[in-house]
């Protein structure tokens, strides 16, 4: 090196703001049971919000991940399927995850720049302590308008309440395909509602995934009922799938509620992809996986950035639709909003 025109010290600055929204933390407080009217119309996300080191590439990471949590829920109030005051989770559940950010980043940087003398196994450790967070699989939201408390998160131990879906191979029924679960969670704004049959349930009329799918295709509390508008596929807005104990050669697709074989789209085609058997080859049964009650089942709802929202008993209707009812319109209320404008 023959000359240097510029030189410069980078110095690190862990920051963090206080909110992601232009609301005041005091104005989204709960009172009286009700969320207050004032709803946030400006965001930020990413560097605008937290600022640290570039050590462990988290900078890129989470400000997608910022910008995934906003975009599904702006796009659900725009098209007048949820609640306005959904959008205040935004700020409460990308900051605590910042927060978490700064703290991981503080320690990690004050490792790397120690002029005490560098530990590399200390240093890999660590890395491999916090390898899930660096991957971005980590995070864990609080409960919330749209993270359920965890009385029932024994039914499905290996899918915590909070954090991403965690997927697993199944046997689809109508083909007897292998596949992951996960893949057919499609980042398209849809909620999910998986139905894990209890041990022995086929989906015969005296079943309780039978009962389920009655509940949810007819009862007026039904949220996919209530909150699909009449003139959108019945998984246009929550969409039902089915897990089952046993061998794709045990069941039959003929004995199956009507709900889990819906006709769609113009034509009114059968979509034969909602029903789901254990894969029981090479220890993979999804139910030993992640830990769900064989003798009980239950409901894991999944929001649409593929967080787990929630878990239910398969017979939870009452909690099930409070659940919904928290942030969801009605569809005739989303169909006069939408004439309005």
């Amino acid at each position: 090196m023959k000359q240097i025109p510029w030189w410069s010290v980078y110095e690190i600055g862990q920051r963090l703001t206080d909110k992601f929204d232009d609301v005041p933390e005091a104005e989204t407080v709960q009172r009286v049971g009700k969320t207050v009217q004032r709803v946030p119309c400006v965001f930020i996300a990413g560097d605008a919000c937290h600022t640290h080191s570039p050590k462990a590439g988290q900078g890129m990471n989470v400000s997608m991940q910022d910008g995934f949590n906003l975009g599904w829920k702006l796009a659900a109030v725009l098209r007048k399927r949820h609640a306005r005051h959904l959008l205040h989770t935004y700020s409460a559940e990308r900051q605590a995850i910042a927060r978490e950010l700064i703290d991981f980043d503080r320690e990690w940087a004050a490792m790397l720049a120690s002029t005490k003398g560098f530990d590399a196994a200390q240093t890999q450790r660590y890395f491999v302590k916090h390898g899930r967070y660096t991957a971005g699989t980590a995070a864990h939201y609080g409960p919330s308008l749209l993270t359920g408390e965890a009385a029932h998160q024994h039914l499905a131990s290996g899918l915590t309440i909070g954090m991403r879906f965690h997927s697993a191979p199944v046997i689809r029924l109508s083909d007897a395909k292998p596949i992951e679960l996960g893949h057919v969670v499609k980042a398209d704004g849809r909620f999910r509602i998986f139905a894990f049959a209890e041990a022995g349930d086929t989906g015969a009329s005296n079943s309780r995934m039978r009962a389920l799918c009655d509940f949810l295709a007819e009862a007026r509390e039904s949220p996919v009922r209530k909150y699909t508008p009449a003139a959108e596929d019945i998984d246009a807005v929550i969409d039902l799938r089915a897990v089952f104990q046993q061998s794709h050669r045990d069941l039959s697709m003929e004995a199956m509620p009507p709900l889990l074989l819906p006709a769609k789209g113009r034509f009114r085609l059968r979509d034969y992809e909602k029903i789901f058997c254990a894969n029981l080859k090479d220890s993979r049964d999804i139910f030993a996986l992640r830990g769900i009650d064989r003798q009980r089942g239950c409901l894991v709802i999944v929001r649409p950035d593929q967080y787990v929202a929630h878990v239910l008993p398969l017979d939870g209707y009452a909690e099930l639709a409070a659940y919904f009812d928290g942030f969801m319109v009605a569809a005739e209320r989303a169909r006069t909003a939408a004439a309005a404008e």
